[in-house]
């Protein structure tokens, strides 16, 4: 009987752990679950250009929030940000920002480096409409039932 009881416990003990550390994608937010995106399918080039649908992942403790925006970037670099209202009109985010180092803000991957602004907020800049699409995969042949 304490042997049962012993590997009745192990095996709840091991179900409980491993659906504790595993992370599905209802437990991804929103920054995750695009930052996961790029690094398996990667970004098209970021080149100088005004992008007009971004995602600006903001950073709170352990909170994100995610909201839509647009973005400008020159020689490489991040130089104005842009944030969209419900009624889809727009605003510029009109504080200084630079990345961790004090420097201008690169892009590497299709997500921007970690933005930090005079009042310390933190934002991450990710351009969704560059993501490379899903590579094709090969499509299984079904076979009948009847034959």
């Amino acid at each position: 009987m304490r042997k049962n009881l012993q590997f009745m416990f192990a095996v709840f003990f091991m179900f409980v752990a491993s659906n504790a550390f595993a992370q599905t994608k209802k437990d991804l937010n929103c920054f995750e679950i695009y930052e996961k995106a790029f690094k398996e399918r990667g970004s098209f080039q970021i080149s100088d250009n005004m992008y007009r649908n971004v995602m600006l992942s903001f950073f709170e403790g352990d909170e994100v929030y995610c909201v839509r925006g647009k973005v400008r970037v020159e020689n490489g670099y991040i130089s104005s940000i842009f944030y969209y209202y419900d009624d889809n009109t727009e605003e510029l985010y009109e504080k200084n920002f630079h990345n961790t180092e004090g420097k201008s803000v690169r892009v590497f991957n299709g997500i921007s480096e970690l933005i930090i602004n005079a009042d310390r907020e933190k934002l991450r800049v990710v351009f969704i409409d560059q993501l490379r699409p899903k590579k094709k995969q090969r499509q299984v042949m079904e076979i009948p039932d009847d034959l």
